[in-house]
């Protein structure tokens, strides 16, 4: 049973950049053990000699490095991606006739899950030195006398089909070229009735390149559900959708869910609550360990996530519950700080046309702009921010506005240490610190790399840009996608 976790992060561990503190300061290396050393060029961590005192954390310039006491005993690990590196533990439990839910935070394991039990990634069963992953009869020896033994069996035998829709559709134009009708096989003969249903049938004769993030979702849903296959698994299928759309993809998935079985993971729990009838909780440390609990009834499993507390298994995973309070008073501003005359605008090669009225927006609101997507909400902030021109005004407001889109780009070359120092003229003070580099849990994330990052950590970067700026008014399109 393992008692500590030691990861360490490999894109910013620099042994050739720094002096070890890691090492030199290390109590038990100073007696004499080997609980940290270098080996190769790289720098690893002991774990069975580590005593958890946390000097290395504290001494390593790049906080590369993570050590966590575990509270509670956990068996070996489903998966480990290398020593010293993330590891899961413990497996969903696909169930025939039923939708089974992942809710948990970013980084702690869903996708890995999901990736072992669609066959395309083989786990190591703990065992890091294993490139190519674990023999088959020792994986499905780990879980004898369960439904997942019978599950990874037909797995290996070839016996179940599963099909993954991936979490990052708007990757898929980089992937994938051609019209939507091209990428589509309907195995199950579905397709012109799904196509409807899910709002996609005008855009069939479009290329995959031009569509938006909700009809790319929409697409990837539709291009899972018209396979022919056993098993179905959809990561975070209602990302970029609008609430409408939602539902709509939520009434579709469970309409197949009547004879086949299905895994989702989901962050929003409106939807989840709609699709799932069990839901796993997924808890631990984001980039270092996650653990998948026992399923639980979909409600039951809602509210321990939110309590933070599993009271089946006596596991307290968050110090604190989610606690959703309404304002008890509304806030007026006294004077406006944004005001826009009415205008229209219209794209050419296409139908769409916005007509905004006039309007204003006072100090100390926040004001949220609420509809379905493709309605034009983009192309006003678009506006407002000076980004593209109305047709039939000159509008173009004084005051100084910070705009934050609603698709980000990761090419920028460099550490997001780099592009924040370029990016916010405060970085360095304190203030931003304390009130944005902090609340939005970004100081682990300074020596990674832009590519690198997902699209969680990428979103709270953007965030904070925007709101490191000195300006009069924050625009922020959709910034909790």
């Amino acid at each position: 049973m393992r008692k500590r976790i030691a990861v360490i992060d490999r894109e910013k561990c620099k042994p050739d950049k720094c002096d070890k503190p890691c090492i030199r300061f290390c109590p038990r290396v100073r007696t004499g053990d080997e609980t940290v050393f270098e080996k190769s060029g790289k720098v690893y961590i002991a774990e069975e000699l580590c005593v958890g005192c946390g000097i290395c954390v504290k001494k390593c310039p790049k906080n590369a490095i993570t050590i966590i006491n575990l509270e509670h005993e956990l068996d070996e690990p489903i998966h480990q991606y290398g020593k010293n590196a993330f590891r899961l533990y413990g497996l969903p439990i696909p169930e025939k006739g039923k939708v089974v839910g992942l809710l948990g935070a970013n980084g702690i394991g869903k996708t890995t899950a999901l990736q072992i039990l669609s066959g395309n990634l083989k786990p190591t069963l703990g065992k890091f030195d294993l490139k190519n992953g674990a023999e088959w009869d020792d994986i499905i020896g780990r879980f004898k006398g369960s439904t997942l033994m019978k599950y990874l069996k037909d797995l290996r035998d070839g016996k179940i089909k599963a099909v993954y829709k991936p979490q990052q559709v708007d990757k898929i134009p980089h992937a994938i070229k051609g019209k939507v009708t091209d990428v589509i096989k309907d195995e199950r003969g579905i397709f012109t009735e799904l196509a409807k249903k899910l709002e996609i049938d005008s855009i069939l004769s479009r290329n995959v390149s031009e569509l938006s993030g909700g009809e790319l979702q929409r697409v990837a849903i539709a291009a899972a559900l018209c396979k022919e296959a056993d098993f179905y698994y959809f990561d975070e299928p209602s990302s970029f959708l609008d609430v409408r759309h939602r539902i709509i993809v939520a009434r579709a998935i469970r309409e197949i869910a009547q004879t086949k079985s299905i895994i989702v993971v989901e962050h929003d729990l409106a939807t989840l609550d709609i699709l799932a009838d069990a839901i796993h909780l997924v808890f631990g440390h984001a980039g270092v360990y996650g653990v998948i609990s026992a399923p639980y009834h979909s409600l039951r499993g809602i509210n321990a996530y939110l309590d933070g507390f599993i009271k089946e298994e006596n596991i307290r995973f968050r110090q604190e519950a989610l606690d959703f309070k309404a304002g008890s008073q509304i806030f007026k501003g006294n004077y406006s700080v944004v005001e826009y005359p009415e205008f229209i605008k219209k794209f050419k090669d296409s139908e769409f046309s916005l007509k905004v009225d006039s309007g204003s927006l006072m100090a100390g609101e926040i004001v949220g702009v609420f509809g379905a997507n493709a309605l034009g909400k983009t192309t006003f902030a678009k506006i407002l921010a000076g980004e593209i021109k109305p047709d039939n005004t000159d509008f173009k407001e004084a005051v100084r506005i910070a705009y934050k889109p609603q698709y980000l780009k990761s090419d920028f070359v460099g550490s997001v240490n780099e592009l924040l120092s370029q990016s916010v003229k405060n970085y360095l003070s304190q203030e931003f610190k304390m009130e944005i580099l902090r609340p939005l849990e970004l100081e682990g994330l300074l020596e990674n790399c832009v590519a690198s990052l997902s699209g969680g950590e990428l979103q709270r970067v953007a965030i904070a840009i925007c709101l490191g700026q000195s300006v009069d008014f924050y625009l922020l399109d959709e910034p909790s996608a």
